[in-house]
């Protein structure tokens, strides 16, 4: 068994960035900050490390984020993680770490938003917007490698 399910509360860097694909499902793109705080043992100074998430929603709640989230504001995101490959202008191999959002929360006030609300609280009985479930693979014990 694993598991990879990332929780994190922060703030926005930039405003989504929304695209549809060629199939017309939307796509938004948006980073987070989380910050970490803590006093120095040697100089007793306080120290804060800002730690950047590359966020990646799909559907109708990439559609929401959209809508109401913008730069500063808080929200709550689940999802897990993946790393995306492909090869750069020069034919590098480049890769890149990001959350794929199945939850997000917008946290705090947006012109009269309700804070706190869900996206799915936020609009009645509108259907959860989650990611499509793929099919997990499947391995008997004498098939594991390790």
């Amino acid at each position: 068994m694993s598991v990879n399910k990332v929780l994190l509360i922060g703030h926005l860097g930039s405003n989504p960035e929304i695209r549809h694909t060629g199939g017309g499902a939307a796509v938004a793109n948006f980073s987070i900050a989380t910050s970490e705080s803590w006093n120095d043992k040697n100089t007793g100074q306080r120290q804060e490390r800002t730690e950047w998430h590359r966020i990646v929603v799909w559907g109708k709640l990439a559609e929401l984020c959209n809508q109401y989230l913008a730069k500063g504001r808080q929200c709550y995101v689940e999802g897990r993680l993946q790393t995306r490959q492909w090869d750069d202008k020069d034919g590098n191999k480049r890769y890149t770490t990001e959350i794929v959002a199945t939850t997000v929360r917008f946290l705090g006030s947006n012109q009269g938003q309700q804070a706190g609300a869900t996206a799915n609280e936020s609009y009645g009985d509108m259907p959860a917007a989650q990611e499509p479930r793929m099919e997990e693979p499947s391995f008997s014990e004498d098939e594991i490698p390790f």
